[in-house]
């Protein structure tokens, strides 16, 4: 039974807790690194160097998709001034997620999933419904915060030293925080 799944990374805190967890049931995992909503492109390339880091640690590859801000900020026009949790970032987690399966597709892959159900600050729900509607067969419907998830994350970025950020990555949502 083919077990190969991608997992979309938002960042290396988030892919700590989800890859340990699909590793531990038994998935051989490949992830990948497409956030075309991170900015600015030092938040982008801090991001990245910290995926890089937690997959050299767990022993999984990890792709790195465009990083198409053209395009994310194309999608997004207009809503601009939505508070986080709102269409923006739904949005968002529509672009990623197809590009996540397109790539899964391409790949040869059985399954995809993401990260992105491990924060708090995430609906879950709403991450799922994407999902499934993109392909209810290959998409793993995965909430990561359940079993400590998050917690387990935070823990792992203290011990092993990762870069954890302190927004959700795009602009907008970094200018509500200051």
């Amino acid at each position: 039974m083919n077990r190969k799944i991608l997992l979309h990374i938002c960042c290396g805190v988030c892919a700590s807790a989800a890859a340990q967890r699909l590793q531990r049931e038994g998935f051989e995992v490949t992830g990948f690194f497409y956030n075309p909503n991170i900015h600015p492109p030092e938040e982008y390339r801090r991001r990245l160097e910290a995926a890089q880091a937690v997959a050299a640690k767990l022993h999984f590859t990890i792709a790195q998709g465009p990083y198409d801000t053209q395009s994310w900020f194309a999608a997004v026009k207009g809503m601009e001034q939505e508070k986080e949790g709102g269409r923006r970032c739904q949005a968002c987690f529509q672009i990623r997620l197809e590009a996540s399966y397109r790539k899964a597709l391409e790949a040869g892959f059985a399954y995809f999933t993401t990260t992105l159900t491990i924060s708090p600050h995430k609906e879950s729900g709403l991450i799922s419904r994407i999902g499934k509607s993109l392909d209810k067969d290959m998409f793993l419907d995965y909430d990561f915060k359940t079993e400590d998830g998050f917690k387990k994350a935070m823990q792992f970025s203290r011990e092993q030293q990762i870069y954890r950020q302190h927004f959700c990555g795009c602009i907008f949502s970094a200018r509500q925080v200051k």
